[in-house]
């Protein structure tokens, strides 16, 4: 497939215009994959490009479970993991499970039938990043998600990247609302990074000063 490289251009362009263009004039770039091996429908989801990822699916890409989770898929996921329940603690390519990559892009649907099947809630990513569902659902603010996840017992100081916790995560995204969950589900309000910096630095630093108001005032509680 020649264009390719023009069609994951416009993947990362977010030119859902270009796509639908290159994909009536060649229809096989549904399935297709760049130079790292990623499907035309896991690159839309990683990049946000919703409507380019929806477009793929109505032309009828063939999604693997994990292209199905991260796109919020649950007939294709239901259909993947019945015939094979093991496949709920699996993960994709890149290694993050599955059930994380549900979590991580909002779709608490799948991530419930994934748990419903066995999927680990703290499992974490085998490639070194140290990401599971909790600190993709914090990251993405999918605060629905992370209710769900804390209530079915996700750890919320799990450590991960440059020694960052679920809670300086959401400080610096200025997500109170997740804040506040992951406190009252016990989160430790006084850890710092590996530089030294708290929840409320992280927030200050981040311009969010409603985030740093209440966290120091938990602090001092």
């Amino acid at each position: 497939m020649a264009r390719t490289k023009e069609f994951f251009a416009a993947i990362s362009a977010v030119d859902a215009t270009a796509a639908r263009t290159l994909l009536d004039a060649e229809p096989a770039l549904a399935n297709a994959k760049n130079e790292h091996g990623q499907s035309a429908v896991l690159a839309s989801v990683y990049n946000g490009r919703t409507e380019i990822r929806d477009l793929l699916i109505a032309r009828t890409a063939d999604l693997q479970l994990h292209e199905a989770a991260a796109a919020g898929q649950l007939e294709r996921v239901k259909h993947l993991v019945d015939a094979n329940p093991e496949l709920a603690r699996s993960y994709s390519p890149d290694g993050f499970p599955v059930f994380a990559l549900a979590c991580t892009f909002g779709h608490l649907p799948v991530a419930m039938y994934l748990f419903e099947m066995g999927a680990l809630v703290d499992a974490v990513a085998a490639n070194g990043t140290g990401y599971n569902a909790l600190t993709g659902a914090v990251a993405g603010g999918r605060a629905d998600v992370v209710d769900w996840l804390l209530q079915n017992g996700a750890e919320p100081n799990c450590r991960y990247g440059a020694g960052f916790t679920p809670l300086l995560t959401a400080a610096a995204n200025g997500h109170l609302e997740i804040v506040k969950m992951l406190l009252l589900h016990g989160a430790d309000a006084e850890v710092k990074t590996n530089d030294g910096k708290s929840a409320a630095d992280i927030a200050e630093e981040r311009k969010h000063p409603a985030v740093a108001q209440f966290l120091r005032g938990s602090a001092k509680a």
